[in-house]
């Protein structure tokens, strides 16, 4: 890569990680081009030189965001864990999510996609959760043929895991959840899949 497309990367990548601040901060509502101009400290023309608004800006940080958790995730996988071990782990990490009060883009996502409905190719959240179920799907075959887990319908369970998180995402937005009511949540889709706890 050239140094100027080097340099030109490097800038895409500070205006976003700004921007998420900024949605962060206020929601996606709210924002304008100024305050993300105002932000980077960069003129007007310097942003629009990569953005052309805020959804497209909002997209681009969600993409990143998106990219950034898959890294977190398989990062912590070790090479001798378990279906049962990697299940605990992906929901340890989806609880700490759940929790964090600050620095969270929850509010700014459904803000977003009340307001724009993207087209089916566009949407972001549902290429996330769509692959999110077939991760677990998989996930929860490998159990099954390895007698951790007993299932009869993987793509069934799969998905009726991703809802009780989405639906628990939106109630730690809205009602608020505990640290309590999410190891309940926790617990039964564990055991849901026949997985034994220790008491």
């Amino acid at each position: 890569m050239s140094e100027m497309g080097e340099k030109s990367v490097q800038k895409k990548k500070f205006i976003l990680e700004t921007a998420r601040k900024v949605f962060v901060e206020k929601g996606f509502k709210k924002v304008t081009m100024k305050d993300i101009v105002e932000a980077c400290e960069i003129s007007r023309g310097g942003l629009y030189l990569y953005f052309e608004n805020t959804s497209q800006i909002f997209l681009e940080v969600l993409k990143l965001e998106s990219e950034e958790t898959d890294d977190v995730f398989s990062d912590n996988i070790t090479d001798d864990a378990t279906a049962a071990d990697i299940l605990v782990l992906f929901l340890q990490e989806q609880k700490k999510e759940l929790l964090r009060k600050e620095d969270t883009l929850t509010q700014a996502i459904y803000e977003f996609y009340f307001e724009n409905t993207p087209s089916k190719k566009d949407n972001i959240l549902k290429k996330q959760f769509d692959s999110a179920v077939k991760i677990m799907e998989k996930l929860i075959e490998i159990g099954v043929e390895n007698g951790e887990f007993f299932c009869t319908n993987c793509r069934e369970a799969a998905k009726t895991i991703m809802f009780i998180l989405e639906g628990m995402k939106i109630a730690a937005q809205t009602v608020g959840v505990t640290s309590e009511t999410v190891d309940m949540e926790i617990l039964f889709i564990l055991k849901s899949l026949g997985v034994e706890l220790e008491e």
